[in-house]
């Protein structure tokens, strides 16, 4: 058994056996339980594996061990009080941190792997319900039958997702091998049924008989989640989390985009490589790539060490992500993460401090993936029409011309890219910096969400032996319930400043 969730698959065979006199083995189980205690971390969060590594994603919640464990505690809990007791401990703990993974539009943060099991990613919630756990203040029945309900209400208009015979697919929002698990088969997408674990709950419960409500009444807008080493956001128009130190334990498909990424978000999802040639393919969405070839091979943040931790003075202080990593021997970044405030809520930063002792190196770093079709007729986006509220800005040329001066802007003027809600990036250090803006045409099929994309990408190059900072600002202002056209870009001119610790920082490295 690979040493992951997986063990949870056999304690449950084991206690089916025990429940329906079967032949089984309570050594075996008990063995697996004690074994899968180790990957508890505190407060609630467990990793996805052992001591050493660091991975958690939905696993660590709606797909295996809180779900899992609340099912021991439901269908166990008599033999074994004292655990069961534990497991609800833990449960309550972590869905004040959860709580934080889903928008108001039903959205979840695709993040990490096997996110094609879709709205398996409610099942945590439904399990609460059926495990009879009490909930932590403030939430409440309301809030957590909202959640999943318009969870599946939102998965409901996604209507590319289901194959013609009216199966669901591998992939996301519409069908996608790209994405997809050496582990995935065509049965895969229905580990989504464990969202259906609310049905075992009794009609009388209140998360049948209570109203919906809005969780994020009453929880903060930005939370920091100490053991995922995640920053949390809903500001803006969409649920976001910023991400260091997390990384897939064995070689998988994509697994720099599912871990590495800067930041992930439940509007535009992640994206991951379709081919390994050029930007084009690399679909780098919130990564910054390094190439030392000029361009045709990228590598990104995949392992890092990471730290969260707090800047600023006062009642001004502000959650911040810090992660050392070297995508090459010889060139190491140090990179800042900080989340969107409340006078700039459209706006996140990253800050990179590289220094590229041993090579000159080509630099990429990419806001969100956007859809990249025009809405009268599904064509590539054109050059931005005000009365429209559509296009990119410089203009959107494709994979073929990129010596065309139109395609390219300063890097603080920046590149934005308005379809559904608008994305865009801008070089904050100045031009001293020497980056450049354009869009990058992302291979097809490369987003989760969209199956043709462009990523406004700012663009530089580190001399050998050189140090630099590079301070980009990110801007995402997502489509949704009473956000007009014509707003997609309100606060594209409200460019945030570089933090005042961050630029005494710049200052002293």
């Amino acid at each position: 058994m690979p040493n992951t969730n997986w063990l949870w698959f056999r304690v449950f065979a084991n206690l089916g056996l025990k429940k329906n006199g079967g032949k089984f083995s309570q050594e075996r189980l008990d063995a697996d339980i004690q074994h899968l205690e180790t990957f508890y971390r505190g407060d609630g969060w467990s990793n996805d594996g052992p001591e050493g590594m660091h991975q958690m994603d939905y696993y660590s919640s709606s797909f295996a061990i809180h779900f899992l464990q609340l099912l021991y505690s439901k269908l166990a809990g008599e033999e074994d009080p004292e655990r069961a007791a534990e497991f609800r401990k833990r449960a309550q703990m972590a869905a004040l941190d959860l709580a934080h993974y889903y928008d108001e539009e039903g959205r979840a943060i695709p993040f990490g792997r096997s996110v094609g099991y879709r709205f398996a990613m409610v099942s945590f919630w439904g399990a609460l319900a059926y495990a009879d756990v009490e909930l932590p203040a403030p939430l409440t029945w309301g809030m957590v039958k909202g959640i999943v309900m318009r969870h599946l209400r939102w998965w409901q208009t996604q209507h590319d997702m289901w194959s013609p015979s009216g199966t669901l697919t591998i992939g996301y929002s519409y069908p996608n091998m790209y994405m997809a698990e050496n582990y995935n088969s065509p049965g895969s997408p229905y580990w989504a049924c464990l969202a259906f674990i609310c049905l075992a709950v009794p009609e009388t419960h209140p998360f049948w008989t209570s109203k919906e409500e809005n969780h994020w009444d009453v929880i903060p807008k930005v939370k920091e989640l100490k053991h995922p080493g995640h920053i949390m956001s809903n500001l803006g128009g969409h649920c976001m989390l910023l991400s260091s130190g997390q990384a897939c334990s064995y070689p998988m498909k994509g697994t720099h985009a599912k871990y590495g990424a800067f930041a992930y978000s439940s509007a535009y999802g992640y994206s991951v490589p379709p081919g390994l040639f050029t930007l084009e393919q690399y679909a780098l969405a919130s990564q910054l790539g390094l190439s030392d070839d000029g361009g045709e091979y990228w590598k990104t943040r995949r392992l890092s060490e990471s730290s969260l931790t707090s800047r600023g003075d006062g009642d001004n202080k502000t959650p911040v992500l810090v992660s050392l990593w070297s995508p090459f021997p010889d060139v190491h970044i140090k990179t800042y993460l900080v989340p969107p405030t409340a006078s700039h809520p459209n706006w996140h930063l990253r800050a990179h401090h590289i220094r590229a002792e041993g090579r000159e190196v080509a630099t990429a770093d990419g806001s969100f993936a956007i859809s990249n079709q025009r809405a009268a007729d599904g064509r590539y986006l054109d050059a931005y029409d005000p009365a429209a509220c559509e296009g990119t800005r410089p203009r959107l040329i494709g994979n073929y011309d990129l010596a065309t001066p139109e395609a390219w802007a300063s890097g603080e003027e920046g590149a934005f890219a308005v379809s559904k809600g608008a994305v865009g990036i801008r070089a904050l250090e100045g031009a001293g910096g020497g980056r450049t803006a354009t869009l990058v045409n992302a291979d097809p099929n490369s987003n989760l969400m969209e199956s043709r994309t462009t990523i406004p990408t700012l663009q530089g190059t580190v001399a050998k032996g050189a140090s630099v900072w590079y301070v980009s600002g990110i801007y995402a202002k997502p489509s949704g319930d009473g956000v007009k056209r014509e707003e997609y870009l309100s606060g594209w001119e409200a460019v945030p400043e570089i933090p005042a610790w961050l630029k005494k920082e710049m200052e002293q490295q």
